[in-house]
């Protein structure tokens, strides 16, 4: 009984030992799509609780992710995450927590995910990378620290609901860097940097095969992107894919385009890295102008020599004319029916 005894007590302490190893083994991501056809849907958790429901081109109200997946052709989901935010429902809202929950139904409903972490309470972009509250008075060695726990804080709890994203933002439109005034990159482009590798590698440190991005907005802007870009690598930043942003006016999408590929196509032949555009937007007014910028600009990132354009991203689609306070660049009307701009990512 004794010999029984130690043999079963064996077999249990492998077992265990096997599930520690699997439980340590960074996760690797489902394989994400060849080319991105992307939504950022950040506001949805935040209009649902406000009571907003969505409804397609007949009238018949359904999930939004149902919508945009089998009516317009998306297969992927963009989703914001804040340190702290506030629970304002247009400018805060998106915890970790309530990030994960809008990211597990796009991957139920068969979406790929894409996180975009702003270091930040509330907005980060190029105006403005206010650290969080609770990190204000840190060290610039507390402050990695800070960004390396929290960003694996985020990454756990997607993989606590099932989550495993296909790419993650380090910042937000850091076009002078990140968490002010430490990580400004005017300032000092080598703590800018240590910043993206801290980020990087804390993404890696959960999911092995999750992508990384930096992303600037202005993508037509070649002298920004070189600065930045080309500062970052000078200083030894690690990371996958070098994102834009692109909001043109009705009047000069067309040149901006062209000249956010020629960008692009300079990235890729100057640093090696392969190109995203993560937010496009046009005016609701323009419907129809905005249907042509997005195919534009989708069929021109895709025909990218070599495969190294990756995707294009509409920011907040899902929005109604003047929602948060003005935002006018959505994709859905006050009757809550779509226009036909997302009609452009169909072909």
């Amino acid at each position: 009984m004794l010999k029984r005894g130690m043999l079963i007590l064996l077999a249990a302490l492998i077992c265990l030992t096997i599930v520690s190893v699997e439980t340590a083994r960074p996760k690797v991501a489902e394989a994400a799509p060849a080319f991105a056809k992307g939504a950022d849907v950040s506001w949805v958790a935040a209009m649902e609780a406000q009571g907003y429901k969505w409804k397609d081109k007949n009238g018949v109200q359904r999930d939004i992710f149902d919508i945009l997946k089998n009516d317009y052709s998306i297969n992927s989901i963009r989703i914001r995450v804040w340190v702290n935010p506030s629970n304002d429902y247009g400018n805060g809202y998106l915890t970790k927590e309530r990030a994960a929950a809008l990211a597990k139904r796009a991957k139920a409903a068969g979406l790929s995910v894409m996180l975009t972490l702003h270091y930040s309470d509330s907005w980060a972009d190029p105006g403005k990378q206010t650290k969080p509250a609770a990190w204000k008075n840190y060290t610039f060695t507390q402050l990695m620290d800070a960004v390396w726990n929290w960003t694996r804080e985020v990454m756990t709890t997607m993989a606590n609901n099932g989550v495993t994203p296909d790419w993650v933002q380090i910042g937000n439109e850091t076009n002078n860097g990140m968490l002010w005034e430490d990580g400004k990159a005017s300032v000092s482009m080598k703590n800018y940097a240590w910043l993206i590798n801290t980020g990087n590698n804390a993404v890696k440190s959960i999911s092995s095969s999750t992508k990384t991005i930096v992303h600037l907005s202005n993508g037509y802007d070649n002298s920004l992107f070189t600065w930045n870009i080309g500062g970052l690598i000078a200083n030894g930043a690690t990371f996958d894919i070098v994102g834009m942003s692109l909001y043109p006016s009705t009047s000069d999408w067309s040149t901006k385009v062209t000249q956010t590929i020629s960008n692009a196509n300079s990235m890729i032949s100057s640093y090696g890295k392969p190109v995203m555009i993560t937010e496009i937007g046009l005016d609701y007014s323009a419907a129809s102008t905005t249907k042509s910028f997005i195919s534009d600009i989708k069929t021109k990132i895709r025909n990218i020599s070599g495969g190294k354009g990756l995707g294009v991203f509409y920011w907040e689609p899902e929005s109604t004319p003047g929602y948060n306070g003005g935002y006018n660049k959505g994709a859905w009307g006050s009757d809550m029916k779509p226009t036909v701009a997302l009609e452009g990512f169909l072909n």
